[in-house]
């Protein structure tokens, strides 16, 4: 079973197996070698798997169905399209917490040789399934937009690996106030492209873009000190990395699980605007 697992793994047996890989590893270079007690940090360091994992897993939840048109099945069932959404998410979420499962044990074998704090190690554990659930539904998201499964995978790569260096990044980034309004007036850009292609609606895309512009531009007017360094600032605090290391540090911040579960809502609700316009088209 093992050698047919490594000469063809599904990808839902995929996740597991590298994750459990992954903060094994941990566990021995971090609890057995350097004889650290600190679980968290076992975490911490099995984090970086996201960037290739989570678009594997994602990567065919609706690329797929538009590939092969079985999408039109799904519109045709007596569901809401936010239900069809919902119930792939929380398929994906299972899938997850099959190697948390495993992964939880490791607190308690490894108090029973030594000093573990079971609360941070397991409100760090908390977080770690947070932070995943909102990568996997930012990862469905992209599996959304397009029939290519391959050119899913490929963005949800790079935009999870942007986001997993996007704190060390903002040492290099300008911090001065018109660099700042360039990298917004990107954004306000992008973010109209995204209407577009959601909405097919150009009016409104184009409408909201320019009020963006509009008002950046007149904040920049009113008061152009606020813009310096908030670039940086922005980049370092939309990092979904950068927010469960608060729970590696030993507290529990509550910030960051709403922020992650904003996360989650909002890329899902793209999705199923993204499956609405499809219906409709």
């Amino acid at each position: 079973f093992f050698f047919l697992m490594i000469r063809r793994p599904p990808r839902s047996t995929l996740f597991p197996y590298t994750t459990l890989f992954r903060s094994g590893l941990g566990s021995v270079l971090y609890n057995l070698q350097a004889a650290v007690s600190n679980f968290e940090f076992v975490l911490s360091f099995a984090s970086i798997i996201f960037v290739v994992i989570v678009p594997i897993l994602t990567m065919r939840t609706l690329a797929e169905e538009r590939r092969q048109r079985t999408d039109q099945l799904l519109y045709s069932l007596p569901i809401t399209t936010t239900q069809v959404v919902l119930g792939k998410y929380l398929a994906l979420l299972v899938v997850y917490l099959i190697p948390l499962a495993v992964i939880s044990l490791y607190p308690l074998l490894f108090s029973q040789f030594g000093d573990v704090y079971l609360p941070t190690s397991y409100g760090s554990l908390f977080a770690f399934f947070m932070m995943g659930a909102a990568l996997l539904a930012v990862g469905m998201f992209l599996s959304s937009l397009t029939d290519n499964q391959g050119f899913a995978a490929g963005i949800g790569i790079a935009a999870i690996l942007l986001n997993y260096y996007s704190v060390s990044l903002a040492e290099y980034t300008s911090s001065t106030a018109m660099g700042s309004l360039i990298a917004l007036y990107v954004i306000a850009l992008l973010l109209g492209v995204v209407i577009r292609g959601l909405t097919r609606n150009e009016n409104l895309a184009y409408g909201v873009t320019f009020a963006l512009i509009a008002a950046l531009s007149v904040a920049y007017f009113v008061n152009s000190t606020a813009f310096e360094g908030l670039l940086p600032d922005i980049m370092t605090k939309l990092s979904l990395f950068r927010q469960f290391n608060s729970f590696v540090n030993g507290a529990f911040d509550l910030t960051a699980i709403v922020y992650y579960v904003s996360v989650m809502g909002f890329f899902l609700f793209l999705s199923v605007q993204s499956m609405e316009k499809r219906r409709y088209n």
